[in-house]
């Protein structure tokens, strides 16, 4: 029995068949260019298979580096606790310390929640204080100290950031209890309801709805940028209006230099003209002179 692919034409009719192939050769010429795609294709693959091991080594030591700098986060936030306190002992003698620094954060999240009666109620706030939980990425506590205030019987209003085991957020935070009439929440309510639709969405919520919204912790701004702006240097915020003074100051003082540079020019120029009429009536005297002496 002949092989599969063998012809039993006479040897010339071979060559012929290679010179100019028929259509019975076409099959053998489409499998061996179709090799080429598959071996490309297997080679492919298996790059990716390298690649996929090489990531999952790199996932590793990227797993292996957030449990070592937690470490290390967990090892300085004891350090700092001291500092915290020494900080918040001499923040509590500078009265409006902290109402001023939310006002004055550029990025407006606070301010643009305070109303007039917001910002009263923050006049008694003493004290902020920020704790990251043992574990530091499970969650975090921020701490609002406040004296005793025409508004809410609460000493502390507090909120918290969670992460459960699956990596999900959620809040929870202090019940305001306020007094009667003073709800600060239910007033902004009111006032929105009494304007116009368009007013509605102008009119910006209170603060202290802050402390009852648990719709979306794991986008909850205001919370992040205390934590991690505010928190670690209040400071800076507090003293921004004296920074602009002193930029003020400054430009004012450039602004003086300048007119004071103009005025000089002026005098020197006037000076210069005063001296060039001068040398124009000596010129003209001297011309008399000669005139008088020819005659």
């Amino acid at each position: 029995m002949a092989p599969k692919h063998q012809s039993s034409l006479p040897p010339q009719a071979k060559k012929l068949k290679k010179a100019r192939p028929t259509p019975a050769s076409r099959p053998d010429e489409a499998s061996a260019s179709s090799n080429l795609p598959k071996e490309a294709e297997k080679e492919q693959q298996e790059a990716i298979e390298h690649i996929d091991e090489v990531q999952n080594e790199i996932d590793r030591l990227n797993e292996q580096a957030s449990e070592e700098i937690l470490k290390v986060e967990q090892k300085y936030n004891k350090l700092r606790q001291p500092f915290f306190q020494k900080r918040s002992e001499l923040i509590a003698k500078i009265p409006n310390f902290w109402v001023t620094t939310f006002v004055n954060h550029p990025q407006g999240l606070v301010s643009a929640l305070l109303g007039e009666e917001d910002e009263e109620a923050l006049h008694y706030l003493t004290r902020v204080e920020v704790t990251e939980f043992e574990d530091i990425k499970s969650g975090y506590r921020i701490d609002f100290y406040f004296d005793e205030n025409p508004y809410f019987e609460n000493k502390i209003l507090s909120k918290e950031f969670h992460l459960n085991e699956s990596g999900d957020p959620s809040s929870k935070s202090t019940e305001i209890k306020w007094k009667s009439g003073k709800d600060l929440t239910k007033r902004s309510s009111q006032t929105q309801n009494k304007a116009s639709r368009k007013r509605q969405h102008e009119e910006p919520e209170s603060f202290f709805t802050w402390f009852t919204d648990h719709s979306d912790a794991g986008a909850d701004e205001l919370g992040e940028v205390i934590k991690d702006d505010i928190w670690p240097n209040p400071l800076q915020y507090y003293l921004v209006p004296d920074m602009d003074d002193e930029e003020g100051e400054g430009e004012e003082d450039d602004d003086d230099d300048e007119e004071e540079e103009g005025l000089e020019d002026i005098d020197e120029e006037g000076d210069e003209d005063e001296g060039e009429e001068d040398e124009d009536d000596d010129e003209g005297e001297e011309g008399e002179e000669d005139e008088g002496e020819d005659d």
